[in-house]
C-alpha cells in the first residue's frame, strides 16, 4: 500500500495530520519576529580612543599603529581599517561571516590590553571597544529638546534617566546619543595671568585635581562603635572651582578665578545637534539583531507616557524615524499580494475544472502549505520579512500544481468512467512519481543556496529555505489529502449534464488552443531539425544576452528615509561649521518633499563634516526619492562652500561598518605616502568627470592649517626643559585636558581645562606660552622652539595597517553597479596608477563583485544538481538531458523582460532565474513522465510524446497560468519594498511567458531525437549484461537486433 493509497482509505488520520500542520503553523505565525529583511550578523568591533588636541598623524602613528600592530595576530579578520582625526581614533575590525563575535571580543580585549604599556599616558581612559554590526539601522530616534533649559540639563535627562530604561527594554541592543552635551565644568584659562602670578598651567592643573579628591580617609573604632571618615573634598560647580585656591604668594591666596572664566559647560563643545533647527539631544536606539523590529518599537511607543510624565518641565519628547512604520507597509504590501495571488490562482483553476468541488480541492493545499511553512520556518530561525514573505508569495502559483496534476489526473480517470474512489486510486499511483519527481527536483533547485557564502548567502538562504519548505509541504499534501478529498467529494461523470454558458465558452476556447496546438505541433514534428536549430539559437540568443546585459547588486529601496552628508572646507571652525550646516539644513527642510530632519556635526567626525536624517512624506504625496535627491543636490549647491551628497537609506548596510558620504566605495592603498596623496586626487577627479557616477568624494583633506612647532633641543636641554614638559605645557593650553572628575551617585563629569578663547584665536600667543626652567625661571616657547604654519591632514586613514584613501560615489540614475564598475576601472588605464598603488572596492561594491563571480555558477550549480536528481529518479542519463532542455527560452525570457522594463540583472533577478530553472522543468517531467509509460506499452517514440504532449496540455496550461498569476502581482509592483521585490517578479514572468510556449514544442522534439540515443545505450548495455557463464566461461547470447524508432 503506497502513501496515497492509505490516506484515501483513512481519511481520519489524514485529516488529523493536516490539522497538525495547521495548528502548529499557527502558533508559530504568531511567534516568528518581523523585520524588513533577514538577519545578517556582521561580526564586527569598534575601537574608539580619545586624546584630546592631539594631531591625525599623532593619534594615527602613536594610538592606532600600535592597536593594529597587535589586533593582526587575532584569526578570522577579514578587514581592518582605522579613521584618526583631532583627538580621536576609531578602528574598525570586520570578522568572517562565521567568527562568534564574543570569541573575537575576547581576542580583541586581550590584544588592547597587551598594547596599553605602547600607548600615550596622556590618554584620558583606556581604548574601549564595542561590538556591533553595520548592517543594523536605528529603529527609532528618541528626540529631547528645550526653549529654556540648558542643552547639559537635557542631556542628563536623556542619558540618566531614557536611555538607561529603554536600553532594560527586551529587544534593545543599544542605545547611542548623538550630538551629547553632558555637563563639565570648563576652566578657561589666562596664559599671561597664570604666568604674572609666577605660575605654570601644570601648577594650576595639580592644584584642581589635588582639591576634588573623592577618596577615603578612615575610621575611628571604638570600643562600642565605628564610625567612617568622611572629607568633604569634591567639588561639583563651576561656582565652587572659581574659588578654589592655587597657591599663596605673600600670604595673599591666588584664586582660580583671578587666572580664568570657570563655567558650567560641556564635556564636548565641538558637536551639535538640531531637529528642524532647534538644538536637540537625540537617542538613537538599536534592536538585538534576533529581536523583532515592530515588538521593539511598540514596546517604547506604549512607554511614551510613561516617559513623558518623567520629563522635567520646559522638556519636550519627539519620536522620529519609526523604522517599523517602512517594515509593517512592506510585510502589509508583500501580504496583500499573496491574497491577489490566491485569489488569481483559484480563479483559474476553477476556469480550468469548472467545477466547484473540484475547485476547492487544491485550493485547500495553499493554507495548509502556506500555513504549515510558517512551523518550519520557526524551526529553523526564520522571521516574516521582505524576503521570506517573497517565497512564500511566489510559492503560491506552484504549491497548488502538485495538487493540480494529481487532481486533473483523477478526473481524466473519472472521465474513463470509473467511481471516484477508484479513479483516486489508480490516477493517484499513476501519477505520484510525477509528484514526486517535481517536488525533489524543485526543492534540488535551493541546494546550491544553502551553500553560498558571504552575505548574498546570508540573506537568500531564508528565501530558499522558506520556499523548500512551502514546495516539501505541498508535495505531501498534494500525495496525501488531495486524494482522499477527490476519493470522497468529486462525483461520478455525467455525460448527460449540460455545461452552462461560461463552461461551455471556456471549454470552447480551451479546445480551440488544444487544436492550434495540435495542428502546430505536428507540424513542429515534421520540421524537427528545424525546431532543434531553433532550440541551440536560445541557448546561442540567451548567452549573449546574459553577457550585455546590466549587472547590479541589491535594486534600491525607496524606504522613505535620505541620509546627507555634507562637508566644509578643511579650515572651517565647529562654528562657522555650525552655521553652514544649518543653512543647508533650512534648505532641505524648506522642501515639499520633506517631513522632518535632524542634522549633526562634529563628535567622532571632523569639524568640517556633518550628516542628516531626512524622512520623506509618504509615496502618495511626494516624488520618488532619486527625483528628490536630484533637487535637493541642486539647491544645496548655492550654500557657499559648502558640499552635500545625499543617498537612501537602505534596510541593509553593507559597508562593514566603515563611513562613508556616498553609497558606494573605492580604495586606493600603497606604502609610498607622496605618491598615494599624488595620485589619489586625480583619480578623484577623472571618476567625477564620469557620467555614470554622481558625488565622487574623496576622503584625504591635506590642506588642514597646522603649526609645526620645531624644538631646539640642545637649548631645551640646557634649561633642564624636557620634551615631555613642552607637551604638557601645550596640553594644558590648548589640549582640553581632563584634569579631574566628579563623581555623583547617578554618573561622573569631566573637569576640563584649555586656554582662553582670545588666546586660542591667535597663533602669537604660543611664541609666550610660559615653560618653568630647572632654575625655576619661566621660559617663553620661542626661547627654544621655531613656530611655522603648515598644512597637514584632517584625518589619516588606514586600512590593513597600510596608508589609504577611499573615494566614495553614488551610481547615476538608470546606471547599473556593474556600468559603474567597469568605468573606474577604465578611469585606472586613463589616470595611469602605477603598480605600486593597488585599488580595490569595499562594502557593498567589493560585495557586488563577489556576487557577479559566483552568478553563473550558481545556476550552473542548480541545473547541475537538478540533472543528478532527475538521472537518479528516472535511472537515465538521457532523459534528465531532455527534462531540462528548456531551460535557455526561460532564461531569454527573463533577460528580455529585464531588458524591456530597463532593470539590471541583480542578485535578485538571478534569483528568480534560479526559480525559472525549477519552475520550467515540471512541463518537460510531467510529458516525459506520460512519454515512458506510453514507451513500455509498445508505442514508438515519436506516437508517444505526441500523445504525451496532448494529454498533458491541460494540467501544463493550468500550472503554467497558476504559475504566471501567482507571481504577476510581484512583477506589477506596488507599495513598499516593491523595488526589491519587481525585478524576481519581472524575470520569473517573462521566463514563464516563452519557456511555457516554446517548450510544448521543445520538450517533444528534443526527446525525439535523445530517445534514440536511450535506445543505443539501453540496447548496448542489454548486449553487455545478458552474458551467462557456462563452465566458468562467458559466452555471449545472441540478440535481436535493436532497431531505434524513426
Amino acid at each position: 500500500m503506497n502513501l496515497p493509497e492509505a490516506c484515501i482509505r483513512r481519511p481520519v488520520m489524514t485529516t488529523l495530520i493536516m490539522a497538525i500542520f495547521l495548528i502548529f503553523g499557527f502558533f508559530a505565525f504568531k511567534q516568528l519576529p518581523v523585520a524588513a529583511l533577514p538577519r545578517v550578523d556582521f561580526p564586527t568591533i569598534n575601537v574608539s580612543a580619545r586624546l584630546p588636541g592631539a594631531s591625525p598623524e599623532t593619534m594615527a602613528s602613536s594610538v592606532a599603529a600600535p592597536l593594529e600592530r597587535e589586533f593582526a595576530s587575532i584569526s578570522g579578520i577579514t578587514s581592518m581599517s582605522s579613521v584618526s582625526q583631532q583627538g580621536s581614533t576609531s578602528i574598525t575590525l570586520q570578522f568572517d561571516l562565521n567568527r562568534n563575535i564574543d570569541g573575537a571580543a575576547l581576542d580583541v580585549q586581550a590584544a588592547m590590553s597587551a598594547t596599553a604599556r605602547r600607548l600615550p599616558p596622556e590618554l584620558p581612559s583606556p581604548p574601549s571597544f564595542r561590538k556591533v554590526n553595520p548592517a543594523d539601522q536605528p529603529v527609532l530616534f528618541m528626540v529631547l529638546t528645550s526653549s529654556t533649559r540648558p542643552l547639559y540639563e537635557v542631556h542628563e535627562f536623556g542619558e540618566n534617566v531614557l536611555q538607561q530604561q529603554i536600553s532594560q527594554l527586551p529587544g534593545v541592543a543599544q542605545v547611542n546619543i548623538f550630538g551629547a552635551q553632558k555637563y563639565a565644568v570648563r576652566i578657561k584659562i589666562n596664559p599671561d595671568a597664570v604666568s604674572a602670578r609666577g605660575l605654570a598651567l601644570s601648577d594650576v592643573r595639580t592644584a584642581v585635581a589635588a582639591a576634588n579628591s573623592n577618596a577615603p580617609v578612615g575610621t575611628l573604632n571604638g570600643e562600642n562603635q565605628r564610625l567612617t571618615l568622611g572629607a568633604t573634598g569634591q567639588l561639583e560647580r563651576a561656582a565652587e572651582y572659581g574659588n578654589l585656591i592655587i597657591a599663596q604668594k605673600n600670604g595673599t591666596p591666588i584664586r582660580l578665578q583671578d587666572m580664568a572664566t570657570v563655567y558650567d559647560s560641556v564635556e564636548n563643545d565641538q558637536t551639535a545637534s538640531w531637529y528642524n533647527g532647534q538644538r536637540s539631544i537625540i537617542l538613537a536606539v538599536y534592536r538585538q539583531s534576533d529581536a523583532n523590529t515592530v515588538e521593539v518599537v511598540d514596546n517604547i511607543k506604549n512607554r511614551l507616557e510613561a516617559y513623558r510624565a518623567q520629563l522635567p518641565a520646559a522638556l519636550d519628547l519627539h519620536v522620529l524615524n519609526d523604522r517599523s512604520i517602512p517594515i509593517r507597509e512592506a510585510v502589509e504590501d508583500v501580504e496583500f499580494s499573496l491574497v491577489v495571488a490566491i485569489t488569481l490562482v483559484i480563479m483559474v483553476i476553477f476556469l480550468f475544472l469548472k467545477s466547484l468541488a473540484a475547485t476547492i480541492i487544491p485550493t485547500l493545499a495553499l493554507p495548509i502549505s502556506l500555513v504549515g511553512t510558517f512551523a518550519a520556518m520557526y524551526a529553523l530561525g526564520y522571521s516574516l520579512d521582505n524576503i521570506s514573505l517573497l517565497a512564500l508569495t511566489l510559492a503560491v502559483g506552484f504549491v497548488v500544481d502538485d495538487a493540480i496534476v494529481m487532481l486533473e489526473n483523477i478526473i481524466r480517470h473519472i472521465e474513463m468512467g470509473k467511481k471516484p474512489f477508484q479513479a483516486a486510486l489508480d490516477g493517484s499511483r499513476e501519477i505520484g512519481f510525477t509528484i514526486l519527481s517535481i517536488t525533489i527536483s524543485l526543492v534540488a533547485v535551493f541546494i546550491p543556496v544553502f551553500f553560498m557564502g558571504g552575505v548574498v548567502g546570508k540573506v537568500f538562504v531564508e528565501f530558499a529555505g522558506t520556499i523548500s519548505a512551502a514546495i516539501i509541504v505541498s508535495g505531501f499534501v498534494s500525495l496525501t489529502l488531495t486524494p482522499m478529498l477527490c476519493a470522497r467529494f468529486l462525483k461520478a461523470h455525467d455525460h448527460h449534464k449540460k455545461p452552462n454558458l461560461l463552461e461551455r465558452t471556456f471549454e470552447a476556447g480551451f479546445q480551440g488552443m488544444l487544436t492550434a496546438y495540435r495542428v502546430t505541433l505536428d507540424w513542429v514534428l515534421k520540421a524537427r531539425l528545424l525546431m532543434l536549430l531553433l532550440t541551440l539559437g536560445t541557448v546561442y540568443v540567451s548567452a549573449q544576452l546574459y553577457t550585455a546585459i546590466p549587472k547590479g547588486f541589491f535594486p534600491t529601496e525607496d524606504t522613505g528615509l535620505l541620509r546627507g552628508a555634507t562637508e566644509g572646507p578643511p579650515d572651517t571652525s565647529f562654528e562657522a561649521m555650525a552655521v553652514r550646516q544649518q543653512r543647508v539644513a533650512e534648505i532641505v527642510k524648506a522642501d515639499p518633499a520633506v517631513d522632518y530632519l535632524t542634522s549633526n556635526i562634529g563628535g567622532f567626525n571632523a569639524t568640517n563634516n556633518g550628516f542628516m536624517f531626512i524622512s520623506l512624506k509618504p509615496k502618495e504625496e511626494r516624488d520618488k526619492a532619486e527625483v528628490v535627491i536630484a533637487r535637493l543636490r541642486r539647491a544645496t549647491s548655492e550654500v557657499p562652500g559648502m558640499t552635500a551628497v545625499f543617498q537612501q537609506v537602505q534596510n541593509i548596510n553593507l559597508n562593514a561598518g566603515r563611513q562613508s558620504r556616498a553609497q558606494y566605495l573605492y580604495s586606493l592603498q600603497g606604502p609610498d605616502l607622496n605618491q598615494l596623496f599624488a595620485f589619489a586626487p586625480l583619480m578623484q577627479q577623472r571618476l567625477a568627470q564620469i557620467p555614470q557616477l554622481r558625488d565622487a568624494n574623496i576622503d584625504l583633506q591635506l590642506r588642514n592649517p597646522q603649526l609645526s612647532i620645531d624644538v631646539d633641543r640642545e637649548r631645551a636641554a640646557s634649561l633642564g626643559i624636557s620634551s615631555d614638559q613642552i607637551r604638557q605645557a601645550l596640553g594644558n593650553a590648548f589640549g582640553s585636558r581632563q584634569i579631574a572628575t566628579i563623581f555623583t551617585p547617578a554618573t561622573d563629569y569631566q573637569v576640563i581645562m584649555e586656554a582662553d578663547r582670545a588666546y586660542q584665536q591667535d597663533p602669537a600667543v604660543l611664541s609666550r606660552l610660559l615653560l618653568k626652567a630647572s632654575n625655576g625661571l619661566n621660559v617663553p616657547l620661542e626661547a627654544i622652539a621655531t613656530i611655522k604654519p603648515s598644512v597637514g591632514p584632517l584625518a589619516v586613514n588606514r586600512i590593513s595597517q597600510q596608508p589609504a584613501v577611499t573615494i566614495s560615489f553614488n551610481t547615476a540614475p538608470g546606471i547599473s553597479l556593474g556600468d559603474a564598475v567597469n568605468a573606474i576601472r577604465a578611469a585606472e588605464r586613463d589616470v595611469s596608477l602605477p603598480p605600486t598603488i593597488v585599488t580595490s572596492f569595499a562594502g557593498s561594491a567589493q560585495l557586488f563583485q563577489d556576487a557577479l563571480k559566483g552568478q553563473g555558477l550558481l545556476i550552473f550549480a542548480a541545473i547541475l544538481v537538478i540533472y543528478i536528481i532527475l538521472g537518479i529518479l528516472y535511472e537515465s542519463f538521457i532523459h534528465p538531458i531532455t527534462i531540462l532542455s528548456g531551460l535557455p527560452s526561460a532564461g531569454l525570457g527573463a533577460l528580455l523582460a529585464l531588458e524591456y522594463f530597463n532593470m539590471d540583472l541583480s542578485v535578485i533577478a538571478i534569483i528568480g532565474i534560479l526559480m525559472l530553472v525549477g519552475i520550467v522543468k515540471k512541463n518537460a517531467i510531467m510529458m516525459v513522465d506520460f512519454a515512458i509509460e506510453r514507451r513500455k506499452m509498445g508505442d514508438d517514440a515519436l506516437s508517444a510524446i505526441r500523445e504525451a504532449a496532448l494529454v498533458r496540455f491541460r494540467p501544463i496550461m493550468m500550472t503554467s497560468f497558476a504559475a504566471i498569476f501567482g507571481v504577476l502581482p510581484i512583477a506589477l509592483g506596488h507599495g513598499a519594498g516593491a523595488e526589491l521585490r519587481q525585478p524576481l517578479g519581472i524575470a520569473v514572468v517573462g521566463g514563464l511567458l516563452v519557456s511555457q510556449l516554446l517548450t510544448l514544442y521543445i520538450t517533444p522534439v528534443v526527446y525525439f531525437y535523445l530517445d534514440k540515443v536511450d535506445s543505443w545505450l539501453s540496447g548496448r548495455n542489454r548486449r553487455e549484461t545478458q552474458e551467462t557463464m557456462v563452465s566458468g566461461v562467458p559466452v555471449a547470447v545472441p540478440q535481436a537486433v535493436h532497431k531505434p524508432d524513426l
